[in-house]
């Protein structure tokens, strides 16, 4: 693609996200919203390959639906309320109806459907963004309207960890692992938005950087598939070595970075009388774990299936930058003992 359009593409990207992130209009935050879905949607059609074209598609059919019903959602609550302004959300029709259309954009369950299939169709670099800054702008808005339904983010909540925990557990994409796991990490943010919105925010950036750190692992590696994975130790040893401490970063173990969201969102769940949703998450996190073992144990203690004696498969040096994979890397693995830190921060 020619840089000055990718550097177009990508100023709208952001852009849109500011603006949603500064509006405290609907319409405005909508317009970001637009904006961010049409500055994507040239980035993840560049390759004009038919499975790309056909994730474009279904990814701006959702982000559309999403759109229109936020839209109308916005203009019921200026019809029964009078009132335009994000944080004046009063009536429950209107909060509830914009709750699903967020949902819908981000990829909760149960209107998850679109995630796996939409991100298998990208390149690994299209898909981490998918990933990671495309949640930001929906994020942005549900921590200002506040739902005050707690009924459904609980539903929703509980639904998207255990479908994100099902989901990857038959898979051999890598893609379609990452979207897996990506809506059980949205689950767990939305369970505890309603009582803690600081801490939502917190698991949300930690998601971030252990994604980022994911993304990268695979993208260096140039591996899309559970058995491509099992040749990463003869092109990068110390990338086989920290991969799967990345995996079981996002799988919630100790002494690891992921463990912290995790361990503070149970512990406020228990505070509010929440003890058998607490446990179910619990339980989805086990289901999550077994497919990041998984990936882990392809990693480092199988050899790939060999072909011919003679055929080497050539070990060129990467291209690619490796700073920002080593410190997402260090943020992915040794957070942990900061976590008298936030939990401070998250009380001011």
């Amino acid at each position: 693609m020619n840089p000055y359009i990718l550097a177009t593409l990508l100023f709208g990207l952001g852009l849109g996200t500011t603006i949603t992130f500064a509006s405290s209009h609907w319409l405005l935050a909508w317009m970001g919203l637009e904006m961010n879905t049409l500055a994507i949607i040239p980035l993840m059609a560049q390759h004009h390959h038919p499975r790309a074209v056909e994730a474009t598609t279904k990814y701006f059919l959702t982000q559309a639906t999403a759109a229109a019903v936020l839209l109308f959602a916005s203009t019921t609550n200026a019809w029964l309320t009078g009132q335009w302004d994000i944080q004046q959300m009063s009536h429950p029709l209107p909060v509830t109806m914009i709750t699903l259309a967020l949902a819908l954009k981000i990829g909760l369950a149960p209107v998850h459907a679109w995630l796996p299939e939409v991100l298998q169709g990208f390149d690994l670099t299209t898909g981490l963004i998918l990933s990671t800054w495309q949640k930001l702008a929906p994020f942005a808005l549900l921590l200002q309207i506040q739902p005050t339904n707690s009924t459904i983010l609980i539903m929703l909540g509980l639904m998207s960890t255990l479908v994100g925990g099902w989901g990857g557990l038959n898979q051999t994409q890598l893609r379609k692992i990452l979207a897996y796991s990506s809506i059980a990490h949205l689950g767990w943010m939305i369970l505890v938005l309603q009582f803690s919105p600081s801490l939502t925010f917190l698991t949300l950036l930690i998601y971030l950087i252990m994604t980022f750190s994911t993304f990268l692992v695979f993208k260096l590696n140039k591996a899309t598939t559970i058995n491509a994975l099992a040749t990463s130790w003869a092109k990068a040893p110390a990338m086989t070595a920290l991969a799967p401490l990345i995996l079981l970063s996002l799988g919630g173990l100790p002494p690891l970075t992921g463990l912290l969201p995790k361990w503070l969102i149970l512990q406020e769940l228990t505070k509010q009388d929440l003890a058998p949703t607490a446990t179910l998450a619990a339980l989805s996190a086990l289901l999550s774990l077994y497919f990041y073992l998984r990936l882990s144990y392809a990693i480092t203690l199988t050899l790939s299936p060999n072909n011919l004696t003679g055929v080497t498969p050539w070990r060129l040096p990467s291209t690619q930058p490796t700073m920002p994979l080593a410190i997402s890397t260090l943020a992915t693995l040794t957070l942990l003992p900061l976590t008298p830190a936030m939990t401070a921060l998250l009380t001011l």
